[in-house]
């Protein structure tokens, strides 16, 4: 009884915050989005929350987090942030991005950052609402073109309450000229929810990379539920990497849609740093011939944290790859939870795909639930799919501790040495390190959250 009081009441207070949007008056009216946002409410309605009963978060309840009182914004704030070409220089001193800022679910326009900008050699970037004004056939060519099977309940509630986002378009032969870095940034004096959603759509076969930063300049409890579409045409390359690094008020949703073409290549690695609770959706469609597609992931959790992870790679075509790994390192009475399934369909032959989850147990109080799954409809195919989830190696431990090193220490390190197979998979190399550096600072307990950027705001 009490699940179905607080189910109704998470449900009611997205659909305050739906009416509260038809009530606002908005710059940006555009037809379609605002069909696909009475559609996403419907269905919504229809399908609540998902509930433990749904098999993809059997071990995640997040109704509880929206039945409390958090404020939506229907429209952009006042907000000024100086020095915002300072924003993270103190964090990666040499790390050279174009730098792009959503405050608040918004877009951040400055003299810095147009709202929509198209470079000489086609590149467009800029505000997703304002692209939609100016490139309708573009957008609604990709926006919210997903399978139905993929209608995950939190994806339409993005749909429905989303605010701003960024656009991304990188034609054929097309070249960032340094790698992209957006900043979910989340800025207020009270507990508020967040919808960001972005579009990146690349046809290019340049080596293109995008980084996306979490990040909060204050401990008020807020919900981002975020979405990103990422479009790769034939042979495109893209690399994407995402930070997430909250406080424990602080709960995190992020629906990852990849759609690739015949010899694409996507390349990720996202780590979580820290964070309440975390929810990363990933759902991949390898839609023609020769696709690869590269997943990696890490969490570091502690107190009462809850990380859980959930990924569908869905090969639809022969001779394409797919490699997974996500590692997670749990202390204290946290909660790690990985969910990952691989469809192989019937044409997809000479298909290569690869799974596997490892966990770090440093206290028996925590708990790790994981279930890698292959559904396999094709009969010459290569795949193999994998857990572990277990305690410091003894051996190891021992050989460290022969050699005059503390126990403190010999934990560090195998915990640092446990890492690296996902950090390792940055490749933009001053992140490398600065993400190895923060990871070392965070295992040590050093690191609470990333807080270290000298931003005035008002």
């Amino acid at each position: 009884m009490e699940t179905n009081i607080i189910q109704n009441l998470a449900k009611e207070h997205i659909e305050k915050a739906f009416e509260l949007y038809k009530q606002a008056s908005h710059p940006f009216l555009i037809s379609p989005l605002e069909t696909y946002r009475q559609q996403s409410m419907n269905e919504f309605q229809i399908k609540g929350f998902p509930t433990r009963k749904n098999e993809n978060y059997k071990y995640t309840s997040l109704e509880q987090h929206f039945s409390n009182t958090y404020r939506y914004y229907p429209n952009s704030q006042n907000v000024r942030i100086n020095n915002l070409d300072e924003i993270f220089k103190c964090d990666v001193p040499t790390l050279d991005t174009q730098l792009y800022v959503l405050v608040n679910g918004w877009f951040y326009e400055s003299p810095l950052q147009p709202l929509l900008k198209k470079e000489s050699n086609g590149i467009i970037i800029g505000s997703m609402l304002a692209a939609m004004k100016e490139y309708p056939a573009l957008i609604f060519k990709y926006y919210n073109n997903t399978p139905s099977h993929y209608s995950d309940e939190m994806y339409l509630i993005n749909q429905t309450l989303m605010q701003d986002g960024l656009f991304v378009y990188i034609p054929q032969g097309a070249q960032l000229e340094k790698p992209l870095q957006i900043i979910n940034l989340v800025l207020a004096d009270e507990s508020i929810q967040l919808y960001p959603h972005h579009l990146i759509i690349s046809e290019s076969d340049k080596h293109n990379q995008i980084l996306v930063c979490d990040h909060s300049l204050n401990s008020n409890p807020f919900i981002m539920n975020g979405s990103t579409e990422v479009y790769l045409g034939k042979k495109a390359y893209l690399e994407f990497y995402r930070m997430q690094n909250a406080h424990n008020h602080s709960v995190q949703i992020t629906n990852n849609f990849i759609f690739q073409q015949e010899g694409s290549l996507f390349h990720t690695s996202m780590v979580t740093l820290h964070g309440g609770t975390v929810r990363n959706n990933f759902f991949v469609e390898l839609n023609e011939k020769e696709a690869m597609n590269e997943l990696y992931g890490l969490w570091l959790a502690d107190k009462n944290q809850h990380i859980d992870y959930n990924t569908y790679v869905n090969h639809q075509a022969p001779a394409c790859q797919s490699n997974q790994l996500f590692k997670g390192i749990l202390d204290d009475a946290s909660m790690g939870v990985f969910s990952g399934k691989i469809l192989v369909n019937e044409g997809a032959q000479k298909t290569n795909a690869y799974q596997s989850n490892k966990n770090l147990i440093i206290n028996s109080n925590a708990k790790s639930r994981s279930k890698p799954h292959l559904e396999i409809y094709a009969d010459d195919v290569k795949c193999s799919h994998g857990s572990a989830t277990g305690k410091l190696d003894d051996d190891a431990m021992f050989y460290l501790r022969s050699r005059g090193i503390s126990q403190k220490e010999a934990c560090q390190l195998l915990m640092f040495a446990f890492a690296s197979d996902i950090t390792k998979q940055i490749l933009i190399q001053p992140l490398q390190h600065e993400v190895e550096h923060l990871v070392e600072r965070r295992l040590r307990g050093e690191l609470t959250r990333c807080n270290r950027c000298n931003i005035s705001c008002s």
